[in-house]
């Protein structure tokens, strides 16, 4: 389409652009700047409509509309949503003579559009969640579906029956982590001891909530078992769901052995996860060389498989097609082979566990390949908007899922840039010339283009990246642009060929071929992973850097005309809002227990780091630094039996309260009091406590010029369905903190002297192995 408008409208457009010279010189000489700039942009905008570069932007209001659903304090009306909805789509068709009015309503009907998706998908998966953790309660039901993390497995139990105390509070579908390796298969009907817990809040304000992605995948609780799960009679049939799953997981497990057994050791590790999806079996160094060198991206099974998958089939059918000149000729082949591609990576999106990553993908590439039997261009930009109204349709909560925003944000990128230069970089080199000459030109091309579409992908996805892991890869570029052609044009190639060589039986020498593409491929992320300042780690930013970000981004990719520069100045902003978001002093955890506090060197120091390691670790990696959660000490503390004490850099003393006597020194010598039970009202110190983290789950604090800056989980004015609270928020509740805040402030202050000997508290380990980032 860019190429269209630029070729035949190019003397037109000149005309154009001179005439709006003309025109502004001719304003600024009357003093109508003002006028001309509207005018300008006015031209600007015409020039997008004519282009068709308006369409493109109508699932980002889709995309706001659902975010607005997600940041409503209380859950909405459907009700009210669809007659929104309803009343600015008649208001569009009514107003569509008339193009501001026109525009106005559309984009308030799409917002409303994708408040009403939300709405709905909210209404759909509406179930209850636990609000306290249980006892040890007995369950049995079905298992849907095993997964595995590096310390546990974990399956999704369909409940058939509980008991025990709080087991009347299940919902049907909970997560139950198992000790690695036990876990039962998927299908059969087994039976448990577990701890169940509320779905998991996020650990800290501004990262990712555990507990609303849980919800909407339907889930109840999550907890871990008490020794291994134990076959139990059925009290009926499996639901067909339950048979279709299993009936796939078997296909897939039979699949996986039958690779490893070709390509044992680390290679068929990283073999059975790139075409089965499963991951059990990969080192955590393997994971680590990959995170570190920008290569993981390749163990998750996403568009850049799917998309190389579906080139390998349409090239071989075509090929093979082609070489019969009576259907080359008199048949449309390349239909034929589109639909033959669709089936294939439809069956390679079911044996990989079609997750949502997954999903998205083999959406985006099916209507791609419904683009080439319809005699449509096959990759523009409205192709992937149709993409994400589709995704966001049917799963509107994957709009803030990382792998949602990271996968059409490269895809944006490399739509937007090659349909203006692809041409040019792609085109075959000049007829004449040797025939060497001529494959070293293509090549260099082919070179140019890998590594142009690794660089936009990087930039494209690196804010999104930054934001939820805290990551960069400084030479992600020279990683996949070395690892790319092993990648492209061995590993998954000889993926595709192994699966079809299955029914002869000569599939092993696939594997083995395969095998080789990953030994070099592992090869080159160790050695880039060990590179000077490879391990790229940044501290947390705000949520505002993202949104300017992807401004930015919408800007630079979506217009043809100047309006596209307006993308920098967000660039611009999304950086001066990274770079100045301020790290917090103190992280509390939601039972008030594990307490994180940043001493004179500038690094936390982590109190109780074992009983809670995904809080423990998430502070880190929000913070920057690189050390894991077990060799974090508590050093900055000093305690004796009643609690412990530490100092913030600037001198003001945190006392952490183990027991009601610790009050009485507590509260008249620290700026502030931590607690996992009440606080005496009469304290003077400002307290976090039981009943405030009651309402607002975890919280980060800075100490500015004496007075406590605070930052929650959850606000007091807002309660949603995933929130799981035991009991209803307190709207005073910050209240009640400012106000000890303020009173403290008013008062002589805390004096800064130690409340106990010098001595540590042994950290008492936790009641299980599994922690709460392997229930979740």
């Amino acid at each position: 389409m860019a190429d269209k408008f630029n070729g035949a409208r190019a003397r037109p457009r000149v005309a154009v652009l001179g005439g709006r010279v003309a025109g502004w010189a001719e304003a600024v000489s009357a003093g109508g700047i003002l006028g001309a700039r509207w005018r300008s942009i006015a031209d600007a905008c015409r020039s997008e409509a004519d282009a068709a570069r308006l369409a493109p932007w109508l699932p980002v209001l889709y995309g706001v509309g659902i975010i607005l659903y997600f940041a409503a304090p209380q859950e909405p009306s459907l009700i009210a949503a669809c007659l929104g909805l309803a009343g600015f789509s008649a208001i569009t068709f009514v107003c569509r003579a008339r193009p501001l009015a026109f525009v106005v309503s559309l984009t308030l009907a799409m917002i409303f559009a994708g408040f009403a998706t939300g709405s709905l998908r909210g209404h759909w998966v509406a179930h209850p969640v636990l609000t306290q953790a249980t006892q040890t309660v007995l369950l049995t039901g079905f298992v849907e579906s095993r997964d595995a993390t590096d310390r546990s497995d974990r399956i999704i139990l369909r409940i058939t029956s509980a008991s025990g105390r709080g087991a009347e509070h299940l919902s049907q579908r909970v997560r139950v982590a198992l000790r690695r390796g036990t876990a039962p298969s998927v299908g059969s009907h087994v039976e448990l001891k577990a701890r169940m817990r509320p779905l998991l809040a996020p650990t800290r304000p501004g990262g990712y909530d555990y507990a609303l992605g849980g919800y909407f995948a339907r889930l109840g609780a999550t907890g871990f078992a008490l020794g291994n799960a134990k076959p139990a009679p059925a009290p009926g049939a499996a639901p067909l769901q339950v048979r279709v799953f299993s009936l796939i997981e078997q296909i897939r497990r039979a699949l996986a052995a039958r690779i490893s057994t070709a390509i044992p050791g680390e290679a068929g590790a990283v073999a059975t996860a790139l075409i089965t999806g499963i991951r059990d079996q990969i080192p955590a160094g393997i994971n680590e060389s990959m995170r570190i060198s920008g290569l993981y991206h390749v163990l998750s099974i996403s568009g850049l498989h799917m998309a190389i998958v579906t080139g390998v089939i349409f090239a071989f059918i075509r090929g093979g097609l082609a070489l019969i000149p009576g259907l080359a000729l008199r048949y449309p082949i390349k239909k034929w082979t589109a639909f033959a591609a669709l089936a294939g990576v439809f069956t390679y999106m079911v044996l990989a566990g079609a997750d949502a990553p997954t999903l998205r993908s083999f959406v985006m590439i099916a209507l791609v390949l419904f683009g080439v039997i319809l005699d449509r261009p096959a990759i523009t930009l409205r192709t992937l908007a149709v993409a994400a109204f589709v995704v966001l349709a049917l799963t509107p909560e994957a709009i803030l899922n990382p792998g949602f925003q990271m996968s059409f944000a490269a895809t944006l990128a490399l739509v937007s840039i090659y349909q203006q230069i692809a041409p040019g970089v792609l085109s075959a080199p000049p007829s004449g010339g040797s025939a060497a000459w001529r494959f070293w030109a293509n090549a260099g091309k082919w070179l140019i283009a890998g590594a142009l579409t690794s660089l936009l992908a990087g930039l494209a996805t690196t804010p999104y990246a930054a934001f939820h892991f805290q990551r960069l890869a400084p030479y992600g570029l020279i990683a996949n642009v070395l690892a790319m052609p092993a990648i492209s044009f061995v590993i998954m190639p000889m993926a595709v060929l192994g699966v079809v060589l299955i029914p002869f039986g000569y599939d092993a020498l696939a594997w083995k071929a395969m095998g080789w593409g990953i030994d070099v491929m592992l090869s080159i992320a160790r050695w880039v992973s060990e590179l000077p300042g490879a391990e790229g780690r940044i501290s947390a930013f705000s949520v505002t850097a993202v949104i300017f970000a992807t401004l930015g981004l919408l800007l630079l990719a979506i217009p043809i005309s100047r309006l596209k520069w307006l993308g920098v100045p967000m660039f611009a902003a999304a950086f001066v809002a990274a770079v100045t978001t301020p790290k917090p002093d103190v992280f509390i955890d939601a039972g008030a227990r594990t307490v994180a506090v940043r001493g004179a060197d500038g690094k936390l120091s982590i109190l109780n780091a074992k009983q809670a390691r995904i809080s423990a670790e998430t502070w880190l990696a929000a913070d920057g630094d690189p050390r894991g959660s077990r060799s974090v000490a508590a050093k900055g503390f000093v305690c004796d039996d009643l609690g412990c004490i530490t100092q913030l850099k600037d001198g003001a003393t945190i006392a952490v309260a183990l027991r009601p006597d610790a009050f009485a020194d507590d509260c008249r010598n620290a700026a502030l009091v931590i607690s996992a039970a009440d606080t005496p009202s009469a304290c003077q110190a400002p307290g976090i406590d039981r009943k405030l983290m009651t309402t607002t789950g975890a919280v980060s604090l800075r100490h500015v010029n004496g007075e406590w800056k605070i930052d929650t989980v959850r606000s007091p004015h807002a309660d949603r369905p995933w929130y799981g609270r035991p009991q209803p928020a307190d709207p005073d509740a910050l209240a009640g903190f400012r106000k000890r805040v303020a009173e403290s402030q008013q008062g002589e202050g805390g004096v800064m002297m130690p409340l106990a000997p010098a001595g540590d508290i042994p950290v008492p380990e936790p009641d299980e192995e599994t922690s709460d980032s392997d229930t979740q």
